[in-house]
């Protein structure tokens, strides 16, 4: 696994535009849509919210993703990516955001994927998300997969 760094930052930053601009470019090739419109930075900049960029030891950024209140107790993941040949580098970030959320107080990370994209789907499911009821805007679109997870205080997370 990869050394890497893991920090807060803004989601303006010149390193997460970057990062964002590969995920969208990457997912409008896998699913036809860039997912842009499902993400605002304002989000992430809030109280139980954060925006993380992992970078490597010489500081060359390699993953980012975010969390943002999703309802009471509930955390929201949003634009997770890592550069593809960063093995290891994606559960890190997932990792360290399931430990921000528990810090916080929320109970369960919830997410939506599309169907077209299996690969994220199984990274979810590896690392134990399953399926749940659609929620939010996902409610009225049958293109996505709505995943969650609990998170478990008492033995860090399920």
């Amino acid at each position: 696994m990869l050394p890497v760094l893991i920090q807060a930052e803004s989601p303006d930053h010149p390193d997460a535009r970057l990062l964002l601009a590969e995920l969208s470019a990457r997912l409008v090739l896998l699913t036809g849509d860039s997912g842009q419109s499902s993400f605002c930075a304002s989000d992430v900049q809030q109280d139980g919210a954060c925006f993380v960029v992992a970078r490597n030891p010489q500081g060359v950024p390699l993953a980012c993703a975010a969390i943002r209140p999703g309802g009471q107790q509930v955390a929201e993941l949003k634009r997770m990516y890592a550069r593809p040949g960063q093995p290891g580098v994606a559960a890190q970030v997932l990792g360290w955001l399931e430990q921000q959320a528990l810090q916080w107080g929320y109970r369960q990370i919830c997410l939506a994927v599309r169907h077209s994209n299996p690969r994220a789907i199984a990274f979810y499911r590896k690392h134990g998300y399953a399926a749940i009821a659609p929620f939010g805007k996902y409610t009225e679109s049958n293109l996505s997969l709505c995943m969650g997870k609990l998170l478990l205080p008492d033995n860090g997370v399920a």
